[in-house]
């Protein structure tokens, strides 16, 4: 099943945001880790990514350092910030209230007392 654009890229902010709230990473983790978590679904791409994180670091949201790879060159790791746990709450309790509506709709309406 192929997901609809809009649905994908109006999530991927809240998305990358709730995989930065649990723990620092870099971007290939973040590109894999969606991908597993999703069961294969999103199949996020550097050249998605990469902006998204720049904007959420313009917005203070996000902040990045450089630590030691093992092997070859320093990577680039991305951290949320006190501001950006924040704004993913607001944005996670928003997109929850959508998701709930958008459930009501399509299994028949909300049940109301009275109705």
């Amino acid at each position: 099943m192929d997901l609809d654009r809009h649905f994908v890229s109006g999530s991927i902010p809240l998305l990358v945001m709730k995989l930065l709230d649990e723990k620092d990473l870099y971007g290939y983790q973040m590109i894999e880790e969606l991908r597993r978590r999703s069961d294969d679904t999103f199949h996020l791409r550097a050249g998605t990514l990469y902006p998204l994180l720049h904007s959420l670091e313009e917005k203070g949201w996000v902040t990045a350092y450089e630590r030691e790879a093992s092997a070859g060159k320093p990577r680039r790791y991305y951290h949320l910030t006190e501001q950006g746990r924040a704004a993913f709450r607001e944005k996670e309790t928003a997109w929850n209230a959508y998701a709930r509506a958008v459930g009501q709709v399509l299994k028949g309406g909300a049940c109301h007392a009275g109705a």
